[in-house]
C-alpha cells in the first residue's frame, strides 16, 4: 500500500494537547482516593517526572510510615500513544517496601536491611478499596496485574498498577544502599512476578527523541498505526506483537538511520530496511528501558521477524508526491 507524506504526518502527530491534562487527572483520581484511607500528599503539587514528557508523578505518605509513588508510565508517559490506546497507565509503587536482588552469597544483612511486613497484595487491596470508596463501587474492576478504572464524563480510563520498588544491587561492590538499578516488581494475583523499568523507559525515550531531532517518537506512532492498518487489511499478526515491543524495535536502531532523510515516508522506509537487514541480530536487542532483553524466547523473536517482513512488504511510499 502506498502512503503519502500527508498520511504519515497525520499518523506521527500526538493525539492532542489535552493528553497532558488527561495524565494529571489520572494521578489526581488516585491521589484523592488514597487520601480517603489516610494518605497525604503534604500539599505537594503533581510534577513532571521528566521534562518534555507527560510522565507525571506524586509522592504520598501514610501515618503508618508507608510511602507510595504515583507515576504515569507507558505510552501516555512517553507521548507515543495512538487512538487505539485509551487507558492511562499509572504505577502505584510501594517505596517503603522494596525487593532487592544481590550477587551470589550477598544477603540483606550485608546492607543492614530488615524484612518488611506490608506486601504489594495488601497495597493492591488498599488501592482497590480506596477507588471503590471514591466511586461508590462503580466502574472499578480488579484484574490479575492491575485495577481497571472505567472512565466516564468525570474520570479517565486508567490501569492502576500496584507494585513494589525493585532494587538490583548486583552491580554494587561497596554495600552502598543507594547504588542500585531501580525498577518495579508487579505481583499478579495469579502468582509470579514481573519486573519492569518505567523510569529508564521514560528517560531513554526522551534522550532518543532528542538525539534523532524529534523523529523517534513520530516513527513510534507511525509503526503502531501501521500495525493497526495491517490488521484491518486482513493480515494475521502474531499475538506477541505489542506496542511496547514495536517502540523498542525502533529504539534499537542507530540514530544515523533517522538522520538520512527529512521526509517521514523516506525515513520510515529506511528504518524498515535496517530492521530487515538486521534480523540475525534481533536477539541482542534491548527493551526501550535499556535494561531487559527485548525477546525472552526464540518464538517471540521469530514473531517480530515475521512482522518486520510483513510490514516491509505492506509499506510503500508515494514517490511522486512533492
Amino acid at each position: 500500500m502506498k502512503f503519502t507524506e500527508k498520511q504519515l504526518l497525520t499518523y506521527a502527530a500526538p493525539l492532542s494537547e489535552s493528553e497532558e491534562e488527561r495524565c494529571k487527572n489520572a494521578i489526581r483520581m488516585i491521589r484523592d482516593a488514597m487520601k480517603l484511607i489516610g494518605y497525604t500528599d503534604n500539599d505537594k503539587e503533581i510534577y513532571q517526572y521528566e521534562g518534555e514528557t507527560t510522565a507525571y508523578a506524586l509522592e504520598l505518605n501514610a501515618t503508618s510510615g508507608r510511602k507510595i509513588f504515583l507515576l504515569v508510565q507507558g505510552s501516555y508517559a512517553n507521548n507515543t500513544n495512538v487512538r487505539t490506546q485509551s487507558d492511562v497507565d499509572v504505577a502505584v509503587i510501594l517505596e517503603s517496601t522494596f525487593i532487592p536482588e544481590y550477587r551470589a552469597t550477598i544477603k540483606s544483612e550485608n546492607y543492614g536491611f530488615t524484612d518488611a511486613t506490608f506486601t504489594v497484595k495488601q497495597l493492591k487491596d488498599e488501592v482497590e478499596s480506596a477507588l471503590k470508596t471514591k466511586f461508590n463501587n462503580e466502574g472499578i474492576e480488579r484484574n490479575d496485574k492491575s485495577i481497571k478504572v472505567h472512565g466516564n464524563s468525570y474520570r479517565v480510563d486508567s490501569d492502576v498498577v500496584p507494585s513494589y520498588r525493585y532494587r538490583d544491587y548486583r552491580g554494587d561492590y561497596n554495600f552502598s544502599t543507594t547504588n542500585y538499578v531501580g525498577g518495579i516488581e508487579i505481583r499478579p494475583d495469579s502468582g509470579g512476578k514481573i519486573i519492569n523499568f518505567p523510569e529508564q523507559h521514560i528517560k531513554n525515550g526522551k534522550r532518543k527523541n532528542n538525539e534523532t531531532n524529534h523523529k523517534f517518537k513520530k516513527h513510534v506512532r507511525i509503526i503502531k498505526k501501521m500495525k493497526s492498518l495491517i490488521k484491518e487489511s486482513g493480515y494475521s499478526l502474531p499475538t506477541s506483537i505489542s506496542s511496547f515491543g514495536l517502540e523498542s524495535l525502533l529504539w534499537n536502531i542507530p540514530n544515523t538511520v533517522y538522520a538520512k532523510y527529512s521526509f517521514l515516508r523516506y525515513t520510515f522506509h529506511e528504518l524498515l530496511i535496517y530492521l530487515k537487514n538486521d534480523l540475525e541480530n534481533l536477539e541482542n536487542y534491548k527493551e526501550a528501558n535499556g535494561v531487559k532483553p527485548l525477546f525472552t524466547s526464540t518464538a517471540q523473536k521469530d514473531d517480530y521477524a515475521t512482522f518486520i517482513k510483513m510490514l516491509s512488504e505492506y509499506y510503500q511510499y508515494d514517490i511522486t508526491e512533492a
